[in-house]
C-alpha cells in the first residue's frame, strides 16, 4: 500500500511540456502512462534520476527506476532514439544498482539527437498508474522552464 505521494523530478533542464506535446502517439495519448515530458536544452548534459530507487531496467537511450514502494518512473531520452543504437549516450549508472533522486544516470546531448533527425523530448511516464485518471499525477510544473532536478510532478 502506497504510504504518501512521490515526488518526480525531471531527469533533464529545459522546457517541460504536456505529454499531449510528445511527437510521438504512444506517448503523447499516455498509452504508456501518465506523465510530463520535458523538451530538454540542447548541448551535452547529465540526466538524472527522476526517483529514489533500483534502476531496474537500463537502456542507452531510456530507464526506469522503481522507487521503494513499487512505483515505476520511466524516463525516454527523445522519440525513436533506439534507432542509434547507443550511439551518443554514455552509462553512468549500472542496472540493478540503487540511486538518490538526482543522481547521475546517463550522459548525452539533445543536439546530436536532433542533427540526426530525431527528437530529443524526454518523455517522463509514470508506469502501471491509471492513465485515464488526472488526478494520479498533481502538482504538475506550470509548464515552462525546469532544471534537473525540480519537482516535475507528484503521483499520489
Amino acid at each position: 500500500m502506497r504510504s504518501r505521494p512521490l515526488a518526480v523530478v525531471a531527469p533533464v533542464s529545459g522546457r517541460a511540456i504536456a505529454l499531449s506535446e510528445v511527437p510521438d502517439a504512444v506517448f503523447a495519448q499516455n498509452m504508456v502512462g501518465p506523465g510530463a515530458a520535458i523538451d530538454p536544452d540542447r548541448g551535452p548534459g547529465v540526466v538524472v534520476s527522476p526517483v529514489s530507487g533500483i534502476l531496474v531496467k537500463l537502456k542507452p537511450h531510456a530507464f526506469v527506476v522503481t522507487a521503494e514502494d513499487g512505483r515505476g518512473v520511466l524516463v525516454h531520452l527523445g522519440i525513436d532514439t533506439v534507432n542509434l543504437d547507443g550511439g551518443g549516450f554514455v552509462l553512468l549508472a549500472e542496472e540493478g544498482s540503487m540511486v538518490p533522486a538526482g543522481a547521475p544516470v546517463i550522459r548525452w546531448n539533445p543536439a546530436a539527437v536532433e542533427a540526426a533527425g530525431l527528437s530529443p523530448v524526454c518523455p517522463v511516464i509514470a508506469l502501471d498508474a491509471d492513465r485515464t485518471a488526472a488526478e494520479v499525477l498533481t502538482g504538475t510544473v506550470s509548464l515552462g522552464a525546469v532544471s534537473a532536478g525540480d519537482r516535475l510532478f507528484t503521483w499520489a
